[in-house]
């Protein structure tokens, strides 16, 4: 049965996402509104796959703090990062690697949506590209994502922060809120399988704080939910 849920989802899911392609390009024609309704229409239609195909429930713990933030999150696999829309109902705003902003067409549209590129080969100068393009987007109070593992990581292990974290928090100036999440023992296995996928919203960090306070409480909090993973766990 987990098999065929997940060639059901496959099926249902990648069909749709094309649809919300061709959407999202007619959209972004005449209006940024538009795309970024788009956009948060195909994180709910994935949500929807997820718990209705696959019949994953989705536990958030914790409270969203008002008002803008930084959020930070783990990253187990591509649940978190489509879900991301609907998670943050703000059309938050990600950090994303440059290498995902030259896809050709998903690539243009993402750059459309506000999604900020990250070139860690370019150092400093990379940091002064995102504050621009940050900048830009501040105002209009929409939140900021970002995986600060900088890809996605295997469950149970507690991988060290990308060192651009800190940099961007700082340049952001916003309350950073860390944010724990097992997708991976559910969502990235192959086949896909049934159970909880658990959002733990961590205490929301102040902004001025120093680098090594930051980073310490920023990977606690993330890695908060890995004693959730049991190695001997079947597929369901």
């Amino acid at each position: 049965m987990a098999w065929l849920r997940t060639i059901v989802f496959a099926g249902i899911f990648y069909a749709g996402s094309l649809l919300f392609v061709l959407a999202a390009s007619a959209a972004g024609a005449f209006s940024h509104t538009g795309l970024m309704h788009v956009a948060e229409g195909w994180s709910q239609f994935h949500r929807w796959c997820v718990t209705r195909l696959l019949g994953i429930t989705i536990r958030i713990e914790g409270e969203r703090p008002e008002g803008q933030a930084f959020y930070v999150l783990r990253h187990e696999s591509f649940f978190e990062a489509i879900d991301l829309p609907t998670f943050l109902p703000r059309y938050p705003v990600p950090f994303a690697k440059i290498e995902l902003i030259r896809i050709p067409l998903w690539g243009e549209l993402a750059a459309r949506y506000g999604v900020v590129p990250v070139d860690r080969s370019r150092g400093a100068a990379a940091l002064r590209d995102m504050k621009r393009a940050a900048d830009i987007v501040k105002p209009t109070g929409r939140d900021f994502a970002l995986f600060p593992e900088g890809t996605r990581v295997d469950v149970g292990t507690s991988p060290r922060m990308q060192s651009g974290l800190y940099g961007i928090y700082r340049l952001l100036n916003l309350p950073m809120v860390p944010v724990a999440v097992d997708s991976g023992r559910l969502y990235h296995k192959m086949p896909k399988r049934r159970g909880t996928i658990t959002y733990r919203i961590g205490e929301a960090i102040p902004p001025g704080l120093d680098r090594i306070e930051v980073e310490s409480r920023v990977r606690d909090a993330i890695n908060a939910l890995n004693a959730n993973y049991r190695a001997d766990d079947q597929p369901g």
